[in-house]
C-alpha cells in the first residue's frame, strides 16, 4: 500500500474513532467496521469532502440506531472556544460578539466573530434557523450549536435547534486585536475577484465548492496577503471595504474591470500593481492563522527607491 493511501486510511480510522466516541458518550455502541467502511466509500470512491462524509455517517447512525436528535442536542456541553477542535460536535458556549461581517447571501442571516477569554471563532447564523440577530459588543449564550471546520479553522453554525440568549455578563476577550506596520510582500491565490458558494460561503474554484460541489455562487472581493514588518510576517485578509479604502476599487468596479478585459484575473493583476511593495498599517483581530483586517491605511512618505528595491526582490 502506497504511503498516501496508508495516510488516508489512518485519517479515516481517526475520523471513525471520533464519531464512535461521540455516540459512546451517549450510551450507544456503534459498529466500528461499518463506520470505517462507509467513510472509506464516501471519501475514496465517491470523493465526498471529509466534513460532508462525517455528517452523512453521523446521520446514518442516528437513523440506524433510532437515536432521538433531542437526546444529542440535550447533551450539548458548555465549552470554551479553545476546546472547540473537532467538526460536527454539538456544543454550547458563552461568548461576546467581536465583529459582524456583511453577508451577500440570503441564506445567511449573520456571520462574524465571537470570542471568550480563551479565543476567537467565526459564527454563522443561517436564515432558516429563524433566530434573532446579535449585536457587536453584547454577550450571548449560544446553545446547541454545531462545530464546523474549513482549512483548519473552526467555526460554529446556528441552526433551527439552536438557541441564542442574551446574557448580562461581560465576557473578557483575549488581547487579540493587534496593529502591524509593514510591507505587503505577497498577494496569495484566491485573492481579487472571487466566487463564494451561496450555501456555505467558501471560496469556489472553477465553479466548484469544496463542500457542495457544483452550485450557484456569488462574487466577492478580497485579498489574502503577507505583511512583513522587518521582524515577523503576518498573513492578512482584507475585505472589500479595506480594498476600496486603499485602491478605490469596490466589487462593482472589479466586475467592470473583469468584463472589459474578459478576464477575472485582471482584477488580481491590478491590485498587485497598486499594492505590492507598499507599506501599510493594518489593525485587526486574529482569526486562526490570519489577521483579519478591521482597518487599513497606506503609510505615506516611504522612500520610493526602497519600494522599487523591494519590488525587484518580489518579482
Amino acid at each position: 500500500m502506497c504511503s498516501s493511501k496508508l495516510f488516508d486510511m489512518e485519517r479515516i480510522e481517526s475520523l471513525a474513532d471520533q464519531i464512535i466516541s461521540q455516540f459512546k458518550s451517549l450510551g450507544y455502541d456503534i459498529d466500528r467496521n461499518e463506520v470505517v467502511k462507509r467513510l472509506k466509500l464516501l471519501i475514496h470512491e465517491f470523493k465526498v469532502p471529509e466534513n460532508e462524509a462525517v455528517r452523512t455517517v453521523r446521520n446514518w447512525i442516528i437513523k440506524e440506531y433510532d437515536i432521538p436528535r433531542e437526546k444529542i442536542i440535550a447533551e450539548a456541553p458548555l465549552v470554551k472556544i479553545k476546546d472547540i477542535t473537532k467538526p460536527g460536535q454539538w456544543v454550547s458556549l458563552k461568548a461576546k460578539v467581536v465583529q459582524i461581517w456583511d453577508s451577500s447571501s440570503p441564506s445567511v442571516s449573520q456571520v462574524g466573530l465571537i470570542g471568550d477569554e480563551t479565543g476567537i471563532i467565526k459564527f454563522v447564523i443561517w436564515a432558516k434557523s429563524g433566530k434573532g440577530e446579535v449585536e457587536e459588543g453584547k454577550c450571548y449564550l449560544f446553545r446547541n450549536v454545531v462545530t464546523d471546520s474549513f482549512q483548519g479553522r473552526m467555526q460554529i453554525n446556528v441552526g433551527r435547534t439552536s438557541e441564542i440568549i442574551e446574557i448580562d455578563e461581560d465576557i473578557p476577550l483575549p488581547p487579540r486585536e493587534i496593529e502591524v506596520v509593514g510591507a505587503l510582500v505577497a498577494i496569495q491565490q484566491n485573492s481579487g475577484l472571487i466566487q463564494r458558494c451561496e450555501v456555505c460561503h467558501r471560496v469556489m474554484t472553477k465553479g466548484i465548492c469544496p463542500i457542495h460541489g457544483k452550485v450557484r455562487g456569488y462574487d466577492d472581493l478580497r485579498i489574502k496577503g503577507v505583511l512583513d514588518d522587518g521582524e515577523n510576517i503576518y498573513e492578512i485578509i482584507l475585505n472589500e471595504d479595506n480594498i476600496k479604502e486603499l485602491t478605490g476599487i469596490d466589487l462593482q468596479k472589479a466586475k467592470q474591470i473583469a468584463s472589459e478585459r474578459l478576464d477575472r484575473n485582471a482584477v488580481l493583476s491590478e491590485l498587485k500593481k497598486m499594492l505590492l511593495g507598499r507599506y501599510f498599517k493594518v489593525v485587526g483581530v486574529r482569526g486562526g492563522r490570519y489577521l483579519l483586517g478591521r482597518s487599513v491605511e497606506k503609510i505615506e512618505g516611504v522612500n520610493e527607491e526602497e519600494i522599487d528595491r523591494l519590488l525587484e526582490v518580489l518579482t
